[in-house]
């Protein structure tokens, strides 16, 4: 694809399929860089938010990692190691390990979910910067469109 500024005319002729996996792949590589900056992964972060009856978890109860694997499916990337990320959350004091192999997360980790959740805005705000409401609005909705055309589901 191009790397100059396409005309009207040039890029209603791009695949959107391109532009969307190109998009995907900086937006989180930006986001994890920032996480990084910050001392955690966002794996670590999907876990504590996963866990917290604060955040996604419906009941705040226990999950095992195939549980939690299964309930990130849909984001989670392939190179993400859940195991390893949760020792890491487990040697931190941000989570406990009950004999049942259900991860919990414990008042510190709860603490670390809103530290990390904090930056978000920031990271949103930089992502954000130059494009309008009212564009994002269209775009995010010409992508559900997209989604719907290809007989995908929009959650």
């Amino acid at each position: 694809m191009s790397t100059q500024q396409d005309s009207d005319a040039e890029l209603v002729n791009q695949p959107a399929a391109y532009w969307t996996g190109v998009a995907y792949e900086a937006l989180i590589a930006y986001i994890r860089a920032r996480q990084a900056e910050k001392g955690y992964t966002q794996p670590q972060f999907w876990l504590l938010r996963n866990l917290s009856v604060n955040d996604i978890s419906p009941d705040g109860e226990g999950m095992t990692l195939p549980e939690l694997q299964e309930a990130m499916t849909s984001y989670i990337r392939a190179e993400d190691d859940l195991a390893a990320e949760a020792d890491v959350l487990l040697e931190q004091g941000w989570l406990t390990r009950d004999a049942e192999d259900r991860l919990w997360l414990t008042p510190e980790g709860e603490q670390a979910r809103i530290d990390m959740a904090g930056i978000a805005p920031a990271i949103g705000a930089v992502l954000h910067e130059g494009i309008d409401d009212a564009d994002y609005i269209t775009t995010v909705k010409v992508l559900q469109r997209l989604i719907r055309n290809a007989g995908g589901t929009v959650a």
